[in-house]
């Protein structure tokens, strides 16, 4: 059993291992780098990389705080310890927020894939099997949802690997019976250079992709239901380097190799379908829907798992009802997962009945939340490596490189890519940021009324006669 809490200590190594590779996979790696690779070409791979070191940087700073404290809470619980309450609060539930809204548009878009292969079933339908299913995965056991994350990040990455490794042979012409005539590293540069919209399509590129990371942080929170959480967090954070460049960066440069960046199929078919068609694979659509469904189940999955630890989480801190600390005899937190579920579920309905106002409302007023959430993480780490180590250094078994000066580095960072998307009228940069800056500062009105009231609140033991007071 996890210390503090009544979660169950069900994951195994192996569970939080790809639970660790398959968290940066999403499927908005598969989704949405067509629209990047058009908007800044090949120089895309820089956006890429600048967004993964910016992950990197902050998984450094949350691994630090993780492995001195491992908790289903995560960086929620490190900002409640480091900045205060109103920061654990606020966080906390803007995070819950993002993932169930995440549930309803990975639950849509899995639903369109399955109605394309049987469309007696409505797409409405599908979306309603797919939630039910894996609530009720995550409902048996924090193992059953660790095994099927397992399974479902296993055929992500297996296909990412035969990918790059399939597409790179075909660049050096070594894959034969292929179709490789477009195949060729010049395509980095002969159509119109490197970067044939100028370098500020670098940025907007950051704007485009920055999305598709998140996820990285799902083995803090699931590290506190493991065998050893100490272990776990060490290991993935150590391992977030190679992880970003094999996935992220390898495959997208095996997209631009095998493709020139403006070839029609990319924006027609997607990235990595165009690229698997340019080599006249056979099926090749259809697989990839099959690897892109695998990645939204598996989305879901942990978005769930997520939306569900942090809701218990809060309950825990009496920043949300007490039912949600409440667990089974299996040590599944049931009103949080269904209580994640239900939003969910009610997301999903505005999707079918109000798709271009209520349901585009939240998917944009969730959308900059990642941004958020890294840079609490950045301020939680100034002030908690202060309180590591003046109260038990040797707790410090991950620490953060060049710490002050790499951490304030990375925050300016965060703040410069935030100040960029106002600027940003073309792909809703600006109206994202707005209506999540509105979200976020109805749900700070919210933590400073509860700190308020919590205040004022007369203390029991205060009022009590002196002989009553308990001292042990």
């Amino acid at each position: 059993m996890t210390p503090g809490s009544g979660l169950q200590a069900g994951l195994k190594n192996r569970h939080l291992s790809m639970i660790a590779i398959g968290g940066v996979i999403g499927a908005g790696l598969f989704v949405g780098s067509s629209s990047g690779i058009a908007t800044a070409g090949p120089g895309i791979l820089l956006s890429y990389a600048l967004v993964g070191t910016l992950v990197v940087l902050v998984m450094r700073m949350l691994g630090e705080m993780s492995a001195a404290n491992p908790t289903s809470g995560s960086f929620s619980a490190h900002a409640d310890r480091a900045l205060g309450p109103w920061a654990g609060f606020s966080i906390g539930w803007l995070y819950w927020f993002f993932w169930v809204v995440v549930l309803a548009v990975e639950a849509t878009a899995g639903a369109k894939i399955l109605e394309s292969w049987i469309p007696d079933v409505p797409q409405w339908g599908w979306a309603l099997i797919v939630m039910v299913v894996l609530t009720a995965t995550n409902l048996v056991s924090v193992g059953s949802y660790g095994e099927f994350e397992f399974w479902f990040a296993g055929i992500k990455v297996v296909a990412i690997g035969a990918f790059i490794v399939v597409g790179l042979l075909a660049v050096f012409g070594m894959l034969p019976g292929v179709e490789a005539d477009k195949a060729t590293f010049a395509n980095l540069t002969s159509h119109d250079g490197f970067l044939p919209n100028g370098p500020g399509a670098i940025l907007t590129g950051v704007l485009l992709v920055v999305f598709s990371f998140m996820g990285s942080e799902i083995a803090t929170l699931a590290a506190g239901e493991s065998e050893d959480p100490q272990r776990a967090v060490t290991k993935s954070t150590n391992s977030i380097i190679w992880r970003i460049g094999v996935f992220y960066l390898g495959s997208i440069l095996v997209v631009v190799t095998l493709l020139p960046w403006n070839d029609p199929s990319i924006a027609k078919d997607g990235s990595y379908v165009a690229a698997l068609n340019s080599l006249g694979i056979a099926h090749a659509g259809q697989i990839m829907n099959f690897i892109v469904l695998t990645s939204v189940l598996s989305c879901l999955n942990s978005g769930l798992y997520t939306a569900s630890r942090m809701a218990f989480s809060l309950g825990e801190r009496g920043d949300a009802p007490k039912a949600f600390a409440r667990v089974n005899s299996r040590g599944v937190p049931m009103t949080a997962i269904l209580a994640s579920v239900v939003f969910g579920f009610v997301a999903v309905f505005f999707n079918y009945l109000s798709p271009d106002k209520i349901f585009l409302f939240l998917v944009n007023s969730s959308g900059a939340v990642a941004l958020f959430v890294w840079l609490v993480i950045c301020f939680s780490q100034l002030r908690m490596r202060k309180i590591l180590q003046r109260e038990s250094p040797d707790k410090l078994v991950v620490k953060m490189w060049l710490y002050p000066y790499l951490t304030w580095a990375t925050a300016a960072l965060i703040v410069f890519v935030l100040g960029y998307m106002l600027t940003d009228t073309e792909h809703d940069g600006r109206q994202t940021v707005l209506l999540s800056l509105l979200v976020a500062a109805i749900v700070l009105v919210i933590a400073a009324v509860k700190q308020r009231i919590a205040a004022n609140r007369p203390d029991p033991a205060a009022e009590a006669p002196a002989d009553k007071v308990s001292v042990g």
